[in-house]
């Protein structure tokens, strides 16, 4: 049997990275497979997150990496992207940490906050001395944010805040929370929330059988009374939240691939010493066509988050162009860890194997952030230039 072609970068990506990205790759790969990999199973089974390694991903800097100054390490976005990739090839609830603290808190605070605010606030969050949360979905408004009902009334020189918020990443291990809700002219406005202050509760969420290496919580709002110097003060309205989220989405088009390349790496090595009638299971043709197939949409995601990434370095991307990578890539990751799952036979089932676990965690990430076919939608407006939201 002849050995098989090294398939770790089939396409020659490597080749349109610069040394600063690859090292950087490298750096969070090696830590994942050295730090994470032996905890995560049981992580999943007990459904908990490390805590105890947040102190070690500060000081990867991961922490709003793509941030200049304020302590953070200032990398382009692709360096960012390819952080994303490796953190999602341990698992999606790992990227999703780190994605939130970035994407989702950090860049409010550094797009729509006062000099004060970044200068309080960055350092800690990029330093893991203070853990953040970012408060927009709520109970009967998923994909509408715009039908929420959380409100803010003004009261002098400070805010109430009432109302809830769901599916919260963070939310019980938060020391700041960022809240959107409408004052009473019905503007959407963001605040920086201390998860200690009177009324505010983050009750864990259980029963999940997705995600279970993340913390998951509601968010409760009873008459929590912010400063105004809390709020942020640079932006009104849905474009707020919606910016935090185009960041995310990014992120996550590369974190996908992570989670895709470890189910494929994971077919491949079961492919070759796994012996069924006497002979391999990658020497079948049903299993070598699974195998390209997995290989074809990994090439075509990396090449679509690696064009984003350097458009989004020329500051020449749009919104429409990250859901469409969004889209593209968890939905192509998810086939594969169905079809890496079906591959694996009845050991796919265990997390002797990760397959099953990054199978039923992209069952999430399809949904978050933005579900498959609302970014169909947002596709479809930028194409026919018809909103079908309204």
């Amino acid at each position: 049997m002849k050995k098989g072609v090294n398939t770790n970068d089939f396409f020659g990506i490597d080749s349109l990275l610069n040394e600063d990205e690859i090292q950087v790759r490298e750096s969070v790969r090696q830590w994942v497979e050295k730090r994470f990999m032996p905890v995560i199973n049981q992580h999943n089974r007990d459904a908990t997150f490390p805590m105890d390694l947040v102190p070690e991903l500060a000081e990867l800097g991961v922490f709003g990496a793509n941030i200049d100054g304020y302590d953070c390490a200032g990398l382009n976005n692709v360096a960012y992207g390819l952080i994303m990739q490796e953190l999602e090839r341990g698992d999606s609830g790992l990227r999703s940490f780190v994605s939130v603290q970035g994407a989702l808190v950090m860049y409010p605070i550094l797009a729509y906050g006062s000099e004060a605010q970044k200068d309080r606030y960055l350092p800690k969050l990029a330093k893991g001395e203070m853990i953040g949360c970012f408060g927009l979905t709520e109970p009967d408004h998923g994909s509408d944010p715009g039908g929420m009902k959380t409100r803010a009334k003004r009261d002098g020189d400070k805010w109430i805040l009432n109302g809830a918020k769901m599916w919260i990443t963070n939310g019980s291990v938060s020391d700041i929370a960022i809240v959107w809700a409408k004052d009473e002219e019905g503007i959407v406005r963001g605040f920086i929330v201390d998860t200690k202050t009177p009324g505010f509760s983050a009750p864990e969420m259980k029963g999940k059988f997705s995600l279970r290496a993340s913390i998951t919580s509601e968010l409760v709002l009873d008459d929590v009374v912010v400063p105004d110097d809390h709020r942020l003060p640079n932006v009104e309205g849905l474009k707020g939240p919606l910016g935090c989220l185009t960041q995310a989405r990014y992120g996550i088009s590369w974190g996908a691939l992570g989670a895709a390349m470890a189910c494929y790496d994971s077919s491949v090595e079961y492919a070759k010493t796994r012996i069924q009638f006497d002979k391999p299971l990658g020497s079948f043709q049903l299993v070598q066509v699974k195998l390209t197939d997995m290989l074809n949409e990994i090439v075509k995601g990396q090449l679509l988050s690696l064009h984003l990434g350097r458009m989004k370095d020329e500051g020449t991307y749009t919104f429409h162009q990250v859901s469409l990578a969004k889209m593209n890539n968890v939905n192509a990751a998810l086939e594969i860890a169905r079809s890496a799952r079906d591959l694996h036979g009845a050991n796919g089932i265990t997390d002797e194997y990760p397959v099953i676990r990054h199978m039923v965690n992209l069952e999430t990430v399809k949904t978050y952030e933005g579900t498959h076919d609302i970014h169909r939608l947002i596709v479809g407006q930028a194409i026919t230039g018809i909103s079908a939201f309204t």
